[in-house]
Order: structure tokens, then sequence, then C-alpha cells
């Protein structure tokens, strides 16, 4: 069964579950027309645990390209098209939208919980790049040049 949330000023709220029903989400991303291309998307769960303490836990939901996850269950880098000379990138990589549903499987009908999405672009040039470039100038080594764009959904809320 495929819950919808009740739209709020907060993000949204799920009704409380029956004995067996799981939170199923309908996930999709597009790129902004102008933008790089997305490299994958997450679902974020946060919960109270039985004890009272709060846990957190990140499912990537969809990536671009035939990846797959390493053995520690990470998903391996999406590449990078970013020209450190020109501070240029290209939309070669990535997708432009991302679509999937999820069924959150550590599901616990008796544990409030939230959850959000977040969105991962490609790679792109950081403002320092730009700076770096326009300016020839060097920037220490510590300094980030590369960004990887993030865009982030309102919370849906699920109390017992």
């Amino acid at each position: 069964m495929t819950w919808w949330p009740m739209a709020s000023a907060n993000g949204g709220k799920l009704p409380q579950a029956n004995k067996g029903q799981t939170p199923t989400f309908l996930i999709a991303a597009l790129k902004d027309p102008g933008g790089a291309n997305l490299d994958h998307i997450q679902i974020i769960k946060g919960w109270l645990d039985s004890s009272g303490l709060t846990q957190e836990k990140i499912f990537n939901v969809k990536w671009s390209g035939n990846r797959k996850m390493d053995p520690e269950g990470k998903l391996l880098p999406v590449g990078n098209t970013v020209n450190l000379e020109t501070a240029e990138y290209t939309n070669t990589i990535g997708s432009p939208q991302l679509i999937r549903v999820f069924k959150d499987p550590s599901f616990n009908s008796k544990e409030r919980a939230v959850y959000y999405l977040r969105a991962l672009e490609i790679p792109t040039p950081r403002w320092t790049l730009y700076d770096k470039v326009r300016f020839g100038i060097e920037m220490d080594e510590e300094v980030p040049l590369i960004q990887q764009g993030r865009a982030f959904s309102s919370p849906i809320w699920y109390s017992p």
C-alpha cells in the first residue's frame, strides 16, 4: 500500500500505520534546466528508537550510470568532468532525471520517524575555481575547487 503524505506548512504527515504497512514513496528529481546533471538521490531517515535515542540512516535510492555499491555499501563516485584550467564542466555524466519507488526496509510502526529527500548533482566548479582562473592565482591546496550541489525536500513525519 502506498501512503500519500498530508500537506502541512512543515512538510507532510503520514497516517498511523496498520500492522504490516510500510511507507512507500515515489521519489523523483529533475535537474535544473541550465544546471548540472544529477549524480544520485537519497532518502534520509531519522527516528527515535525504543530507548528514546535519535538515529539516522541514509538510503541511496537511485543513481546515474551503471555504478554499483562497494563492499561497505557505499556508492562509487559518479566521476568528474570539471576542467581545473578553464573552470568548465560537461554534462556527459550523471542523468537529467532520476525516478524510483522506495519502501523503508527498516520501518517500525511504533517509532517516530522523519523522512526527506536529498538530490546530489555531478561535480561542478566552485566559486574558488572561477576566481583562480579569472585572476590567475594559486589557491592553497586545502581550498576546495569543486562542489556537488544539493537539493532537499520538505520532511515527511510519521508519528505512531
